[in-house]
């Protein structure tokens, strides 16, 4: 449980740094981002993985690029989901999901599965 809550603030810093540095993200209220960070996680459990084998040939034709319009795709539909949430356009989306994709991403190093902060230690002997 504790790792849920802490993927979600996560999420939601994601969300800040997106909305803080690109012009056409605009989330308006703490509530907001809240709602935003776990309807995105929802969207990207249950939704994403048949969207990307619907699209799994234009995927592979594109040699992957497909994706980052996929994850904008995603970004924009949490956006279309809440009032106070808005993106100008397939631009600010696709920078958007890169922003909270690469917050996630960094943080993921650090967080296991459980919620428990990891760090390796390689020694050299």
């Amino acid at each position: 449980m504790n790792g849920i809550i802490l993927r979600t603030l996560i999420i939601m810093l994601g969300l800040y740094l997106a909305s803080t540095l690109i012009p056409g993200v605009r989330i308006v209220g703490t509530g907001t981002f809240i709602i935003a960070a776990v309807l995105l996680g929802l969207v990207n459990a249950f939704v994403r993985p048949v969207a990307i084998l619907l699209t799994l040939p234009i995927t592979i034709v594109t040699l992957g690029l497909f994706l980052f319009v996929l994850n904008a795709a995603m970004f924009g539909l949490v956006a279309a989901m809440l009032d106070k949430f808005s993106v100008a356009g397939l631009g600010s989306a696709i920078l958007g999901s890169i922003i909270v994709s690469i917050t996630s991403t960094i943080a993921s190093w650090y967080i296991g599965p459980d919620g428990r902060y990891e760090v390796f230690v390689i020694r050299r002997d």
